[in-house]
């Protein structure tokens, strides 16, 4: 057994040293945080592992977009998977402005100054739906001049990365071929904008394409890790795929939900083993706890210790 150690901080101390103290100190939570710098460190310097990167759509409304959008950049994840909603909120970022807001407003009334509260973020109305619908009735036609009538989800947010402003999720995606699939695409404001355009022109989403991709990526990896933020359709969408190739071997988890509920957001990543969707001799850790608060301090004390390093990525853009 490992002996508990006080933790000995000092002035200019840097983020990766801190989480050194916290890896020896124990304690509750901490202990997680430090063995996921020390996983995810691994696991981007693996130069074999198939990397995942999942996400709900929430924190794209935060500046955590920043965070991931910079992970893109270095190539530290091969794979996005994401809901329709983090579509919606990256194109709105980058044609509006999001505020600051409080859990405790009067939603009444915010209805009534036409204003959406997502947590304590504050949306108006004019700064998501109208303007997600303008860029889709502008973008889609082009893409359907490139690419024919029938494309996946995944080809589909390739080519509209490209109309997307600089240090947009879609943009940094297109531009280091990180390919984005989103098999929940057509919940969310993006998606009925497609819906509502498909009346108009004829055109058609091929989710089995991307499944397939998927497949042909899963019996194909050696290796593969994923950084698995909140839950939900994402998750599994991650975790579903890896089992066909053995299970994932490095996995961090970082959620606010419980387990004793059966759910799949809930789940820790022991559970995933009897699944097969998680290794049993994956390096594997589950933080409980809320990503925005969480995530900048880790991926902190991780470029601490990775520097400028940039990882060669697989470019899978067109290999799938």
């Amino acid at each position: 057994m490992r002996k508990v150690e006080d933790i000995t901080l000092r002035p200019g101390m840097k983020v990766s040293n801190v989480v050194e103290e916290m890896e020896k100190a124990g304690g509750f939570t901490a202990r997680f945080v430090a063995e996921s710098v020390s996983i995810m460190e691994k696991m981007v310097r693996d130069s074999r592992s198939v990397n995942f990167l999942s996400f709900p759509a929430d924190i794209v409304s935060t500046g955590i977009r920043g965070i991931l959008v910079d992970m893109l950049r270095r190539r530290l994840f091969d794979v996005v998977i994401t809901t329709g909603g983090a579509v919606d909120h990256d194109i709105a970022r980058c044609h509006a402005d999001y505020y600051h807001g409080t859990f405790n407003a009067d939603d009444s009334e915010l209805y009534e100054r036409e204003i959406h509260r997502l947590g304590n973020i504050f949306i108006p109305f004019n700064n998501y739906g109208p303007v997600i619908e303008s860029f889709v009735r502008e973008g889609v036609p082009k893409v359907i001049e490139d690419l024919g009538s029938r494309f996946s989800p995944s080809e589909l947010l390739h080519h509209l990365g490209e109309r997307m402003c600089q240090g947009s999720l879609l943009r940094v995606a297109h531009d280091e071929g990180v390919p984005i699939f989103s098999p929940g695409l057509l919940d969310s404001s993006f998606g009925t904008a497609l819906s509502f355009l498909s009346q108009e022109i004829d055109f058609h989403l091929d989710f089995m394409r991307d499944m397939l991709k998927l497949a042909n990526l899963s019996f194909t990896m050696q290796v593969s890790g994923a950084l698995v933020l909140g839950g939900g359709i994402s998750k599994h969408h991650t975790i579903w795929w890896n089992q066909f190739k053995g299970g994932l071997n490095y996995v961090i988890y970082l959620s606010t939900a419980v387990e004793w509920d059966g759910s799949l957001s809930g789940a820790r990543e022991r559970e995933a083993i009897s699944w097969g969707k998680v290794s049993k001799e994956a390096m594997r850790t589950f933080i409980p706890g809320e990503v925005t608060a969480l995530l900048p301090f880790i991926y902190a004390a991780l470029l601490d210790r990775i520097g400028d390093f940039k990882r060669e990525g697989k470019q899978l853009v067109g290999k799938l």
